[in-house]
């Protein structure tokens, strides 16, 4: 699972025949050796695209919609909001959806432990949503990560990708990740970081900003570029749109709109106000959020999560494969080359 999961995700109740697709795509991607989808091969068809429907992650698609970018490109994309990045990618593998935008963990995952014949082919966002963070009176003995040893760590869940993220950090940190206590409490970091129940955890925004306020230390930002750099030895691809491979002859030429469509929503988001990235987004994504908050923290980042175009760096998907080695979510030996389409898009 990726940080985009049925926890996080943010799902608008307004379209029916939406929520009718989802609630089809569990059952068929649990007999996908039985099924075989059926490739909607008109151009100028509707094309369903499956993404995670965590707010950071939907940016792209969701400026690309409102100002119809799509359309521009010959498309008639219907955007389908899943409950988690995993989800997206069973609609994918079920034949419910024609396209699905996850993390590049769901993809690897997917692919490697699988076996899912699926090719991604666009990227739209190069770092993990997470930050490491320690709890507010916990923050004068936390000072870096090696520092730890003999706390206790909260994740969303063992084997999700924070918490192989952790890992790799306490491995690169030189530091002993089997005197670090994980504790997996689910998303809902925040109350239990800010009441000192745990040391640190890893957490996405808006939490980080909360903590941060409360007198919490930030030990690494994965949100951050130069973090990244110096964290992760530079970008780590995330976000990305995926194909089934048997069906990637024939969209091609669709495939090359769709992903025009995206980096020019990537080059729009660069100069447009927090209001208006709010605004691009579903209202019932940012019911109950403070959207001047939300649109402030959309501008602080835009630059370090979103790439400027759309072409994979398959340096920054290598480090990706490397966190889930060390989290034990893949094998060693696990090869994804196979995954990867570069001639879509090329640098």
């Amino acid at each position: 699972m990726s940080c985009c999961d049925e926890s996080t995700a943010r799902v608008p109740d307004t379209d029916v025949s939406r929520r009718a697709v989802l609630k089809g795509a569990t059952l068929i991607a649990s007999v996908v050796p039985a099924v075989r989808p059926t490739p909607s091969r008109a151009q100028g068809k509707q094309i369903k695209l499956a993404y995670c429907s965590q707010l950071l992650c939907g940016i792209p698609y969701e400026v690309a919609r409102s100002a119809d970018l799509y359309k521009k490109h010959g498309l008639d994309v219907q955007l389908v909001y899943t409950r988690g990045g995993s989800a997206a990618m069973q609609a994918l593998i079920g034949g419910a959806v024609d396209y699905a935008a996850t993390a590049l963990d769901v993809a690897i995952q997917a692919y490697v432990n699988v076996g899912a014949d699926i090719r991604r082919f666009a990227v739209t966002g190069r770092l993990p949503l997470f930050a490491l963070v320690t709890a507010p009176k916990t923050a004068a003995q936390i000072r870096a990560v090696k520092d730890l040893e003999g706390k206790t760590v909260a994740v969303s869940a063992l084997g999700n990708a924070d918490h192989a993220l952790a890992l790799f950090l306490l491995k690169e940190a030189g530091a002993d990740a089997s005197k670090v206590q994980f504790a997996t409490m689910g998303v809902n970091l925040l109350e239990a970081l800010r009441q000192g129940q745990i040391d640190a955890g890893l957490v996405q925004e808006p939490a980080l900003t909360l903590l941060t306020k409360s007198g919490a230390r930030l030990l690494v930002n994965a949100m951050d570029l130069a973090d990244a750099r110096k964290y992760l030895g530079g970008t780590y691809e995330f976000m990305g749109v995926a194909v089934r491979g048997k069906e990637a002859g024939e969209r091609r030429a669709q495939m090359i709109q769709l992903a025009g469509a995206l980096a020019e929503g990537l080059k729009a988001l660069r100069s447009m106000s927090g209001q208006q990235l709010m605004a691009a987004l579903p209202r019932e994504m940012t019911t109950g959020l403070d959207t001047k908050e939300f649109g402030d923290i959309l501008l602080r980042y835009r630059d370090s999560l979103y790439p400027e175009t759309v072409v994979i760096d398959l340096d920054a998907a290598k480090r990706v494969a490397q966190s889930l080695i060390a989290g034990g979510l893949i094998k060693p030996d696990a090869n994804i080359s196979g995954l990867h389409d570069t001639t879509i898009v090329r640098g």
